[in-house]
């Protein structure tokens, strides 16, 4: 017994110095990112301006245009990750994804949709973003799953996934043809939106994501041991009294939730919902007590490093963060299909 208490110790204790570790990665890159545009500010000067010693010059750039760039990219990318961690506990599946699976291109058609008919981008319209996303996630969501399943047979994840990809493809094509009859600006936003570009910088954008991170996370977290069973045979599940398609349903609400409120300010960005849960179980276990929190700092770190270099490769110009990330994604996706059973 004293071993087994003594290993518990061990694991928490590594979970928290990765926990603090990755912490201390975001600050630093935070920083660093606060300092990467095309008006380049001195490292103390950025210091001097989060403390209120800046010009008004300063104040502008960091405060009004790139802080709240900077957290919705952190914001966003914990969501996707744990949007992802979600997704492949509850399907069994290695390769589930919202972007692969299809989540985010239902959210994306919504969106267009959406601006499409409000063109303005003030508050009102704003804060109800992550909900119209959430309407097109689910229906995209909801189509997925009653293709992939079978009468009688359930549905398996190779299934899951390859619907997951066809119907992705189709809302795509569609929001391609949509774009045909839009004016020039809604024109660059679907191309913005579809690229991944972090479109939504400014702090309307940042206070319509955060309650749905925090609340979904929250409840997410609360729901951790009944992640852990759901990994167990169906019987042994059943035995220990779990409402077993209930809380499938329930937590994958919760990760369409997540998905859709994440890519309606950030743009369709896929594989940090596959990429951060793997890097996060080789560092902490499978217990999602400690592997949701790891997932989620994980996937805010990747996020926010892909914008900043985005930012700085190019300048004056842009690189996507959604295309960054497909480059380390796509080969990822490949190497895991390649040893899937």
């Amino acid at each position: 017994m004293s071993s087994l208490t003594a290993a518990e110790r061990h694991k928490r204790n590594r979970s928290i110095q990765i926990m603090v570790l990755l912490t201390t990665l975001i600050v630093v890159l935070f920083v660093i990112s606060m300092n990467t545009g095309f008006t380049r500010l001195a490292p103390l000067e950025v210091i001097q301006t989060l403390f209120g010693g800046g010009t008004n010059a300063q104040s502008l750039i960091l405060f009004e245009f790139r802080m709240p760039r900077i957290i919705i990219s952190v914001l966003a990318g914990a969501g996707l990750a744990v949007s992802g961690c979600i997704i492949q506990s509850v399907t069994r599946s290695a390769l589930a994804d919202p972007g692969i699976l299809g989540i985010n291109a239902g959210a994306g058609l919504a969106i267009v949709l959406f601006i499409s008919f409000f063109q303005s981008r003030q508050a009102v319209p704003v804060y109800m973003l992550p909900m119209a996303a959430l309407i097109g996630a689910a229906a995209a969501a909801i189509l997925i799953y009653a293709l992939a399943l079978r009468q009688h047979q359930g549905f398996s994840s190779t299934r899951l996934l390859l619907t997951g990809i066809a119907v992705a493809s189709g809302i795509s094509a569609l929001m391609v043809i949509l774009t045909l009859k839009f004016d020039p600006n809604q024109y660059q936003f679907v191309s913005t939106w579809l690229a991944g570009t972090i479109w939504g910088s400014n702090w309307h954008f940042v206070l319509a994501l955060l309650p749905w991170v925090l609340v979904l996370f929250s409840y997410v977290l609360y729901h951790a041991r009944t992640l852990d069973l759901l990994q167990l045979d169906e019987p042994t599940v059943i035995g220990l009294g779990v409402a077993i398609e209930k809380n499938r349903r329930m937590l994958l609400l919760a990760a369409v939730a997540l998905a859709a409120a994440c890519v309606a300010v950030s743009g369709g960005i896929g594989f940090i919902g596959l990429i951060a849960p793997h890097l996060a179980r080789r560092l902490v276990g499978a217990q999602h007590l400690r592997l949701l929190p790891v997932s989620a700092l994980s996937g805010a770190l990747l996020l926010l490093a892909a914008d900043t270099l985005g930012r700085w490769m190019l300048q004056p110009a842009e690189l996507p963060a959604g295309i960054i990330v497909s480059v380390l994604g796509a080969p990822y996706f490949l190497y895991l299909l390649s040893q899937a059973k």
